[in-house]
């Protein structure tokens, strides 16, 4: 079993993290808010410690899950940060959705080191990372990731590598594009039922078991018609992943109009005090709008 630092304990890294003490590795884990550390300790029997470094001193392995570019940077650079503590040949694996770019420069800055970086971005929502069935996306180096899977393993029910540095966060990218456009789509058909005097439930019922269906549909249709939105990946946060999407489209030519416009749809349901809301909020913008 391995000695792992666990940074970032929210919705997402607070079961992962307690998986892989199920698993029986020794984890220390750090948290920005002291408290949730220390209750985390106490409740998987794991140690917390006060900055990133601390908790990464003597660690094989590193996993990271955080807010965004500027939270990433914070946990690994610095005086305090992960990087200063972890020895040579430990490996650094992020599963913060963030930008292309951030990752790269902290693999360069973790290669200078002797260190090793996987970017390793997740999907599954909250109930993914508590049941353990994370989708779990890799980029980096081959031998790095071969060592890091069985960990990563702990709390995903798949886990690939895709290619080098980065690739990892270019794949979460496509994944936030689909569910952007799926989570519209399924939003306008029940608008539409409801317009039309249909029962949403029964509709659903029907057109999920054809090429309509999708995860969206089967575990979200209830909630949004019971106008219900406290389930999940919120507003803010899929804002932020849109706009790196946006970002990355522009550097690379990719043209992606829906995307661009269900992130203004977002932008909404923001006004309408939703940015905590969950993603499939969208539909209740269409009764608002």
């Amino acid at each position: 079993m391995a000695k792992i630092a666990f940074l970032g304990l929210g919705v997402m890294g607070y079961p992962m993290a307690g998986h892989l003490v199920a698993a029986g590795h020794e984890v220390t884990v750090y948290n920005r808010t002291a408290a949730k550390a220390e209750a985390w300790a106490k409740e998987h029997g794991g140690r917390a410690a006060a900055t990133p470094r601390a908790a990464a001193a003597g660690a094989e392995f590193v996993m990271a899950c955080v807010g965004n570019d500027d939270d990433l940077r914070s946990v690994c650079l610095g005086d305090d940060g992960a990087f200063g503590g972890m020895d040579a040949g430990a490996i650094f694996v992020d599963h913060t959705t963030v930008s292309a770019k951030v990752t790269r420069d902290l693999y360069g800055a973790a290669a200078d080191l002797d260190l090793a970086f996987v970017d390793a971005p997740i999907s599954g929502g909250q109930a993914g990372a508590e049941n353990g069935v994370l989708s779990v996306m890799c980029g980096g180096d081959q031998a790095a990731y071969d060592k890091a899977e069985p960990i990563i393993g702990a709390y995903a029910r798949i886990c690939r590598r895709i290619g080098d540095s980065g690739a990892g966060q270019m794949t979460k990218m496509c994944n936030q594009i689909a569910i952007a456009g799926l989570v519209q789509g399924l939003s306008e058909a029940l608008h539409f039922a409801e317009k039309a005097g249909l029962d949403g439930r029964a509709v659903v019922e029907v057109i999920s078991q054809g090429a309509a269906g999708s995860w969206q549909m089967v575990n979200r249709h209830e909630t949004m018609l019971d106008d219900h939105f406290e389930h999940g990946f919120a507003v803010d946060w899929m804002r932020k992943d849109l706009g790196i999407c946006l970002d990355a489209a522009e550097e690379t030519g990719a043209s992606l109009p829906v995307t661009a416009l269900v992130d203004q749809f977002y932008k909404d349901v923001q006004k309408l005090g939703g940015g905590r809301w969950d993603t499939s909020s969208l539909f209740k913008r269409l009764k608002a709008f």
